[in-house]
């Protein structure tokens, strides 16, 4: 129970009440069904079945509820309805649906319960529950985490057998014969007699059948589509440049705007001057927003360029305004007033260190940018009483309620199009963007508005992981670790998020020890304690969150102790494991890695292991050293996903993470001056080169366990591989990110 003290005070089960935020909701509300949000606008002789499925006269049309992003989701989820439905892959249509409380993310929420993935004990599961019922009342219709398919593998399959359900009922009163002499094939209703019926002449009458809460599902050596590498749904428009990304928005009668905001985030405009910018050719009106200003103009590069010749007078930030007083800061806050958790505390670590050598390290990682390739963009339309808004969005309710209030309207009046994505990686679950193109619509109501930012402003105005400082002190006993006390000290992306939403923080923030407290490492004396630094410049979450650096800062360490003991650094983890799906990938990657064989001289190689969002990953990185540089050979990699439904965008999706994860273990580092970030483009923020780019090799696992996804967790395991590959090759131990402060890569 002394876990349970520490879990949020105001999200729990009371009785027959769910108590969220300190409202109280009944039993009816929690277990209510959520409306079909497609109701609400669809088109002339459409029918809308589920949330998930629409058919009219174009066919069948698949809405996937989450955001794509180049991670491919909107192919596996198409492919869990239609698995079901039974209509033909290359006859379906996706789109994005709307905002809608139907659309909930449950998994996403759970993540963030404090207890281990895989505890699935009373406590554990009861905190689980608890906060899907949160997910659901608030509700949070997100896209992050890797949740998207664990939170639909099952919903999405059920709306497509509901629907097929409806179908043949509907079919069965047509043609006066029972539902289980009919059979389905590629959108048709079969009759044993040869009579074929469409899906599109029965959906008005499936319409009026009443849906099956729990129909059967497919077993799975009944897959067509799942458990196969599909064709990409949005392949063939990406591939021909017809796809439609926020920044490809184009209106009858659109202006073109862009902002210029104090760069020391969240700190005011005390005064300003558009005299030169109102006087230059096709500006139109700037407009004052709460800490800049707005220019609009006949085209993009006018409003760029005159957004420029605004001259602005900025406050000062109310936080430590630079690199080394934030990271001051952060160190500062290691003290028992300032601990937020203790989430791990197993055997007495304190008498263990006190009857052994103790290894002691501090481990330091540095704020970084989301850095999307496509800069944050909306267009918003305020007419006829309602606000039209086209952006890529990953947080849909969010963005949603946000410019309501920035206008003035209710939500009901805000319609959310939601549109493909150059790139999110967490930089869209945040709306500031949205809301600025809401405050300009207002101001030029009747006008549609299209807001781009300059890449300038992006990198300046982003939300960005925080830095992280970690102490680490551990014994061996023998080949194995006895000991290991871990203490992380970091700003808190939920409270930093979550106030900018009006929510509460619950409780202790696990992003800031998420991956450090919960690895399944049998060592016998455990202690991890997160600090939250107090609130700073705004932050929020990025690819793996807590996990990108803890995963640095413990897997580096277990190296240590390896080394310390004596023992070879693989065996060592593989003694200490104690999650069987753990070991197997830890076992995979040294066979494909020839682990153990000798290296030629200047080679070496690192291995790291990691547990992120249940997913078990482990990975060897190979490289070659030379007197003035390092450069990465090969990346091995392997994984399991308890069930793998499309391996080849799995395989994608962990190369993705090696590459995103390399480029923040080489590269990644924001600084500041007076509150304002330092780096202002790829030029001094860069990203890794294709010429740079390793081979990566993956293996994906299938233990037949729950269903995992994929889209994080070739993170965290890179930059401490690289590092333990470093140190093997040159002796040289690297404690700090990023690692070309100490040694040059080509």
């Amino acid at each position: 129970m002394g876990k349970l003290k520490t879990i949020a005070r105001r999200t729990f089960l009371i009785g027959s009440a769910a108590v969220v935020g300190g409202v109280a909701f009944g039993i009816y509300k929690v277990r209510q069904t959520a409306p079909n949000p497609l109701l609400d606008d669809l088109p002339q002789g459409a029918t809308a079945l589920t949330p998930y499925v629409r058919i009219d006269g174009q066919g069948v049309t698949l809405i996937a509820p989450r955001a794509e992003m180049g991670q491919g989701i909107h192919t596996t989820l198409a492919a869990l309805v239609a698995e079901e439905l039974d209509v033909a892959w290359d006859s379906i249509r996706v789109e994005h649906g709307p905002p809608g409380a139907a659309y909930y993310n449950r998994a996403a929420i759970e993540h963030n319960i404090p207890f281990a993935d895989p505890d699935h004990g009373r406590a554990a599961e009861a905190m689980r529950g608890a906060m899907g019922v949160m997910a659901k009342l608030l509700p949070m219709q997100v896209t992050g985490g890797s949740s998207n398919v664990v939170d639909l593998f099952d919903r999405m399959r059920v709306a497509g057998a509901a629907a097929r359900f409806a179908l043949v009922a509907a079919a069965a009163q047509k043609l006066g014969l029972p539902a289980a002499q009919l059979k389905t094939d590629n959108g048709q209703v079969l009759a044993p007699d040869g009579r074929r019926l469409t899906y599109l002449e029965l959906a008005p009458a499936a319409a009026a059948i009443e849906l099956p809460a729990n129909p059967p599902l497919k077993a799975r050596e009944q897959w067509r589509y799942l458990g196969k590498s599909m064709p990409r749904v949005d392949m063939v428009a990406k591939c021909t440049g017809t796809a439609t990304f926020g920044i490809d928005v184009r209106l009858p009668g659109m202006v073109f705007a862009t902002v210029r905001m104090n760069q020391a985030m969240g700190a005011a405009l005390l005064r300003f001057d558009a005299t030169a910018a109102k006087a230059m050719r096709g500006v139109l009106k700037v407009v004052e927003l709460p800490g800049g200003v707005a220019v609009v103009a006949n085209n993009t590069w006018r409003a760029f360029q005159a957004a420029q010749a605004v001259q602005c007078d900025w406050a000062e930030p109310g936080y430590p305004a630079s690199t080394t007083a934030m990271m001051e800061a952060i160190v500062a806050s290691m003290t028992e007033k300032h601990r937020d958790s203790r989430l791990r505390d197993d055997g007495d670590v304190d008498k263990a260190l006190a009857g052994g050598t103790v290894l002691e390290a501090e481990y330091r990682v540095p704020f970084l940018a989301h850095a999307t390739m496509e800069p944050m963009n909306a267009v918003a339309w305020l007419h006829d009483g309602q606000l039209d808004i086209w952006a890529g969005v990953q947080n849909p309710t969010a963005a949603r309620d946000l410019a309501a209030k920035a206008a003035g309207l209710d939500a009901a009046q805000v319609h959310v199009h939601v549109l493909l994505m150059g790139g999110g990686f967490g930089r869209r679950l945040e709306s500031d963007y949205v809301v600025q193109a809401a405050q300009l619509a207002l101001a030029m109501t009747g006008t549609p508005v299209k807001l781009t930012w300059r890449r300038e402003e992006d990198m300046a105005l982003d939300f960005y992981r925080p830095a992280a400082v970690a102490r680490l002190r551990g014994t061996t006993t023998g080949k194995q670790a006895h000991a290991l006390d871990v203490r992380v000290a970091s700003l808190s992306p939920a409270e930093s998020n979550l106030g900018r939403l009006g929510l509460p923080a619950f409780g202790p923030d696990t992003k800031i020890i998420e991956g450090a407290f919960d690895q399944p490492y049998g060592i016998a004396n455990y202690r991890a304690t997160a600090y939250r630094t107090p609130a700073g410049r705004p932050v929020s979450y990025a690819r793996s969150v807590g996990n990108s650096y803890n995963g640095f800062f413990i897997e580096s360490f277990i190296d240590e102790l390896a080394a310390q003991a004596g023992d070879d650094p693989l065996s060592m983890r593989l003694a200490l494991l104690t999650h069987e799906p753990s070991r197997k990938v830890l076992s995979a990657v040294a066979s494909m890695s020839a682990w153990g064989q000798s290296m030629a001289a200047g080679r070496g190689r690192g291995v790291a292991f990691h547990l992120c969002r249940g997913v078990p990953v482990a990975q060897v990185v190979e490289i070659t050293t030379t007197k003035e540089s390092v450069k990465i050979d090969k990346v091995f990699v392997a994984v399991d996903v308890g069930a793998a439904l499309d391996p080849r965008n799995l395989e994608a999706q962990v190369q993705s993470g090696v590459i995103f994860g390399l480029s923040a273990a080489l590269y990644g580092e924001i600084t500041f001056a007076k509150g304002a970030a330092e780096q202002s483009n790829f030029h001094d923020y860069p990203v890794l080169r294709m010429q740079q780019a390793p081979r990566i090799v993956v293996k994906v696992l299938e233990s037949g366990g729950p269903i995992r996804g994929v889209g994080e967790i070739g993170v965290p395991p890179v930059a401490p591989a690289l590092a333990n590959a470093i140190f093997q090759a040159t002796g040289k131990r690297i404690r700090e990110l990023p690692l070309r402060k100490h040694i040059d890569f080509v």
